[in-house]
């Protein structure tokens, strides 16, 4: 069974997420965790965050740091790599990565994701990923355009996780796992790999928790599946930003204004009971069935140990029966 602390690092924001940021002031986050978190200190990571920008700034801050790669857990999740910038700005995700010198293109299966492994290695400097998963498994397949299309991008990413099972034999990583946004691509891989840890992304949280996922959680819980809750915020949208699951919230569209209509009376309840909007995210998320961890991400150093605390929070009952009701 893995253990890992209640707390991960999510690391977005050393890639430039919707705005850029000095490396002194990644540096400083990462040096506010270290300090205020369990150890040992654990951190979430991606090919895909910045083009590779956040392995990069990530092991830049540690080597400044002076930590030890043996005090800290770092997981990659993989299948996007590096590649030269030929345009204006990224292709990946234009919009939502800023100040950024590389492109990042998919590359998921046997080959494709042992290279972006290696080059995560690479990026990171002194240290290297203990953790390893297929990120993103949800958008590749969405790719397809027929059945038959499906079916051979299933077997890329089959093919990728016999490639990340190998190099767990080989003892080159300690577990394996899974990041997504859709739940239901992590319930289908579940039944297909060996999974030592699974990360549920904008999946559940106060705004959007289907019952049908609580399910699933406890049954990964049930099996020894490490569960790790990650963007609990839905993109930063559930505490006032203006993307919601790394989408521009339309204003003018039924969606939209739905959204901004609930975010409108969760805000409400929170000021009635003296709550921080994230607070309230944060304990929530962590309450989520078989949710062993929880990934957050600060762009502020003066934040982080503010996060932290909140996780011990003790929020009243009356305030979780009256948010059910907006």
């Amino acid at each position: 069974m893995l253990s890992l602390p209640e707390v991960i690092m999510g690391t977005s924001c050393l890639g430039n997420l919707y705005q850029e940021h000095p490396q002194a002031t990644k540096t400083a986050i990462v040096r506010e965790f270290i300090t205020h978190a369990a150890a040992p200190a654990s951190f979430d990571t991606a090919g895909k965050y910045g083009a590779g920008l956040a392995l990069e700034c990530l092991g830049k801050a540690l080597q400044e740091l002076n930590v030890s790669p043996a005090d800290v857990i770092i997981s990659n999740k993989l299948g996007w790599l590096r590649v030269p910038l030929t345009g204006e700005e990224p292709t990946f995700e234009p919009g939502v990565w800023k100040g950024l010198q590389y492109d990042a293109v998919q590359r998921i299966g046997y080959e494709g994701i042992l290279e972006c492994y290696e080059q995560g290695n690479q990026l990171l400097g002194n240290y290297r990923s203990n953790f390893v998963s297929v990120h993103d498994p949800d958008e590749y397949l969405a790719k397809a355009t027929d059945k038959s299309h499906e079916d051979n991008l299933y077997d890329d990413i089959l093919l990728a996780y016999k490639a990340l099972n190998d190099l767990k034999q080989k003892g080159e990583v300690n577990a394996v796992g899974v990041g997504a946004k859709d739940w239901r691509i992590i319930k289908r891989l579940s039944g297909d790999v060996q999974l030592d840890w699974v990360m549920f992304a904008n999946s559940y949280t106060l705004y959007d928790h289907p019952v049908e996922l609580a399910l699933f959680m406890h049954d990964l819980q049930s099996r020894g599946v490490f569960v790790i809750n990650s963007a609990v915020f839905n993109g930063g949208f559930l505490t006032g930003g203006d993307y919601y699951n790394y989408k521009p919230v339309n204003k003018d569209d039924e969606s939209g204004q739905a959204k901004l209509a609930w975010r409108e009376k969760f805000f409400a309840l929170c000021t009635k009971y003296n709550l921080t909007p994230a607070t309230a995210c944060i304990r929530f998320g962590l309450s989520a069935p078989g949710v062993k961890s929880i990934a957050l991400s600060t762009t502020r150093p003066e934040q982080v140990e503010k996060n932290l605390k909140m996780t011990k929070a003790d929020i009243p009952a009356s305030f979780w029966n009256e948010i059910m009701m907006l």
